[in-house]
């Protein structure tokens, strides 16, 4: 039986014996993102480009385009998957190309040496030209004396100062804070179209420079798409409470905790504060609150209970959003 079994297998792995993977020829080339692996199974592929890597056939075609600053490109082929057949080789190899995109033999001139492993390896181009369309070929290999070219699946991944795009070509921009119930202003670079996600709290969420107004601090993803490509970059909006006002305090005299201090409040002077019973009546207010209010209303120490506090901190730069809520007086 475990004749039979290999037998099977083996005429399953001629070449044309299973369906051609649609980038067999240069033609059809499947498209190659940064730093976005894809798989790819060269069983059953065809043709021969002689040349530029010795004992190779049954070829995979990819194609890429650098970014605007161009530079090295890095190509590597990982999860190596070959079956056990006797007399088949087991390594892979791959070569990178320049070509003017007629896809004929003549035309293509190699960028980087090919390169050929049966397991986890990579291939380093030489400087490359930016913004421009390049070729990589992954090929079956028959050699060290295998009779039966290599049919295996692979993931192949490209990355390098001459690939990379999010950060060159693609940035949402740095991170930003911004006080609580504030705004600011994104602003991406390069892209094409525009998709922000989430959109709570946004302006817009197909153009490049939202107005992001969340409540609280968030993560704004947004998707371009690049020579084919779609790439995400993040920027995090990072909510700060400039001040924050206690919720409670005990003035009844014994010198802890006896007036309402507010941290942070000291570095904004022209703030103002208001005080409301729960009545709506108001019981304290103040420009500046140089004095830490004491719990009394006009010299007369207040009932205990909750009342609500308004602060409105008139920042240099503009008002803020103002701050709300309640305290309560315990003696």
């Amino acid at each position: 039986m475990r004749i039979v079994a290999s037998a099977v297998l083996f005429l399953a792995l001629l070449p044309g014996a299973l369906a051609q993977p649609p980038n067999s020829d240069c033609a059809n080339a499947a498209l190659l993102c940064a730093q976005q692996p894809i798989a790819g199974n060269n069983t059953g592929a065809t043709g021969v480009l002689p040349g530029f890597c010795p004992s190779t056939d049954l070829l995979l075609w990819y194609t890429f385009t650098t970014n605007s600053v161009g530079g090295v490109v890095n190509v590597e082929i990982s999860g190596i998957n070959c079956p056990v057949v006797a007399g088949m080789d087991d390594e892979l190899s791959v070569v990178v190309l320049a070509g003017n995109g007629s896809c004929t033999p003549a035309s293509f001139t190699a960028v980087s040496a090919c390169t050929q492993s049966g397991s986890l390896f990579s291939s380093t181009t030489q400087a490359l030209t930016p913004n421009t369309q390049y070729w990589v070929v992954v090929a079956g290999a028959m050699g060290g004396g295998a009779t039966i070219t290599a049919q295996c699946g692979f993931n192949i991944t490209l990355s390098g100062p001459g690939m990379n795009i999010v950060g060159v070509d693609f940035d949402a921009g740095p991170d930003v804070e911004i006080p609580e119930g504030g705004a600011t202003q994104l602003h991406v670079t390069g892209g094409t179209t525009y998709a922000w996600s989430p959109t709570s709290g946004l302006s817009g969420n197909s153009i490049p420079d939202p107005i992001a107004n969340p409540a609280s601090t968030t993560a704004y993803e947004v998707t371009t798409v690049i020579n084919g490509c779609t790439y995400v970059d993040t920027v995090i909006v990072d909510i700060i409470r400039l001040i924050d006002p206690p919720n409670t305090f005990t003035p009844n005299g014994d010198g802890i905790n006896d007036v309402w201090d507010v941290p942070g409040i000291v570095d904004y002077p022209g703030s103002e504060v208001l005080i409301y019973d729960r009545w709506g009546q108001r019981v304290f207010s103040s420009n500046g609150y140089r004095e830490p209010w004491d719990g009394t209303n006009k010299g007369r120490p207040l009932s205990e209970g909750t009342y609500y506090y308004y602060i409105q901190l008139n920042e240099l730069e503009g008002r803020s959003a103002p701050y709300s809520g309640f305290i309560s007086i315990v003696r």
